[in-house]
């Protein structure tokens, strides 16, 4: 479909459907390989490995290294299990969004009449959009997310027990979170419908400073980006005044007698970078998520300059595969962005698995803030994956170019954004 056709078939969204249902079949076979295939040997493994450790534990003959060495080894096995049980379950919890937000919002849209799309072409009748000054997207949007967070403490519980960390399971403890989830997909489906059709005629300019002759939703991402400094400023603030007043180990160290940590023993005080940051294989999800979102910034960049480039011609090399349309480049540059998103958020989880199954939760000072800071910043990265949903669906069926670009644009400044807060995330809260 031409990005100048303002008209949006039913049809067209008929394709999110088809694209839910690729998705999710994804999800299932990423689930069936290694959450239920490889995740089941590791468990096996696992088993074995904490058979062999408590029954030399109960022999008087063991001895202390060969003890520390079962230990190692049932550690290590039951964070090797967790890492494919959890990814597994992590790929099919987002596919399963995934294809829930593209569903709903093609079977939401299916249902309204062709002529509420419009009609008018748009050179030369700006009138349509000088008429709509608003829209309720974001109120249901905010709705679903206060009903999600008010739920998230009973489904962190929940997750814990389904992952046989302790704790007793009950479905009833996803119920609110799942309510918010189903009210922020409805929030969506109707902001689709409304920007769908959006090929770049009739965009609202601010007409006083500082903002003057800025397009507005431009100017409400910057001061939406504003307000984000200053939440994420507090997250670093209240971590390095905490920091510096616990008791840990090179704090006891340097402490001298009359000091608040003199005669502390050490360990007494575990942070997360005590767990991370001396072992690669720890520090490796940290920094593996560091390199994808860094290269999601460039990919989300490819994207808006293909788009905003009126003479783009497609490559000539090995690479004319991957681009060979201006339409189909825009999308895949978008993927590639989505899945790097993507392998965040997986990798993450897989990292808060093992430190929760060394005693490291959010019940203690440091593990508080430390799952708060890193837990908001995911959950920035994984609304900005639906977002980033919309955005490749909108380039697979309308397709963006120099006149509707700014859609890419906008949400590039808030990707940025949320990039940039990982970098600083990642020294302070790991290797500090």
């Amino acid at each position: 479909m031409s990005a100048h056709n303002n008209h949006v078939e039913n049809s067209t969204w008929l394709r999110a459907v088809m694209m839910a249902g690729i998705i999710f079949t994804i999800g299932i076979i990423a689930f069936a390989a290694l959450g239920v295939g490889v995740a089941n040997q590791k468990h096996d493994v696992y088993m074995d490995a904490k058979e062999e450790y408590y029954d030399a534990k109960e022999d008087p003959l063991a001895t202390q290294d060969e003890l520390k060495d079962l230990k190692e080894k049932y550690e290590k096995t039951h964070h090797s299990f967790l890492t494919y049980r959890v990814a597994g379950l992590t790929i099919l919890v987002m596919c399963f969004i995934y294809a829930s937000f593209l569903g709903v919002g093609g079977l939401f849209n299916v249902l309204q009449p062709d002529e509420e799309h419009g009609h008018d072409d748009h050179h030369g009748h700006d009138e349509h959009h000088e008429e709509h000054h608003g829209s309720s997207s974001p109120i249901i949007f905010s709705l679903g997310v206060l009903l999600f967070l008010m739920g998230f403490p009973s489904f962190v519980v929940a997750c814990k027990a389904l992952m046989s960390q302790g704790g007793t399971f009950a479905v009833s403890d996803f119920a609110l979170s799942f309510v918010g989830l189903t009210v922020i997909m409805f929030g969506i489906a109707n902001w689709w419908k409304e920007d769908l059709p959006f090929i770049g005629y009739g965009e609202q300019i601010a007409t006083s400073a500082p903002f003057e002759g800025e397009h507005i939703r431009k100017v409400g991402i910057w001061v939406f980006i504003m307000s984000e400094v200053m939440v994420f400023a507090t997250f670093f603030s209240s971590y390095l005044r905490v920091r510096t007043e616990w008791c840990t180990d090179w704090a006891i160290r340097a402490s001298e007698e009359g000091d608040s940590c003199y005669g502390v023993a050490e360990g007494t005080v575990v942070t997360a970078s005590d767990l991370l940051r001396y072992d690669v294989a720890t520090l490796m999800p940290g920094a593996i998520n560091t390199f994808a979102l860094i290269i999601s910034s460039y990919t989300i960049v490819l994207a808006l300059k293909v788009a905003k480039d009126k003479t783009w011609e497609a490559p000539t090399n090995f690479m004319r595969h991957l681009l060979p349309t201006k339409k189909k480049a825009i999308r895949n540059y978008l993927i590639a962005t989505l899945l790097l998103g993507s392998l965040f958020i997986v990798l993450k989880l897989v990292e808060w698995s093992h430190l929760v199954a060394e005693g490291f939760d959010v019940g203690s000072p440091q593990g508080s803030i430390f799952y708060v800071a890193t837990g908001a910043h995911g959950l920035h990265v994984f609304v900005g994956l639906l977002i980033m949903l919309y955005l490749i669906f909108k380039a697979d069926t309308v397709g963006f170019d120099e006149e509707n670009g700014q859609g890419i644009e906008y949400f590039g400044l808030y990707w940025h954004f949320v990039d940039l807060a990982w970098v600083v995330i990642f020294p302070a809260f790991y290797l500090y």
